[in-house]
């Protein structure tokens, strides 16, 4: 059930065109070199090592 749960909010997120944008400001980070952005959208290219957007993923807490 929670596996079902979770890619219908992805399917739904590719649908709405959310997969880079939220309606609040969140920290994306760029998977290929760990930058940090801070904002709705996540930058169309990683100012730090020049990876395209498709690189970056909101940014996650692992204690």
């Amino acid at each position: 059930y929670e596996h079902e749960k979770r890619y219908q909010k992805l399917l739904d997120n590719i649908q709405n065109g959310q997969v880079f944008k939220r309606d609040e400001v969140v920290r994306w980070q760029c998977r290929n070199c760990g930058y940090v952005h801070e904002g709705k959208e996540a930058p169309e290219v990683c100012p730090s090592c020049k990876h395209p957007r498709a690189h970056f993923e909101i940014m996650k807490s692992n204690y």
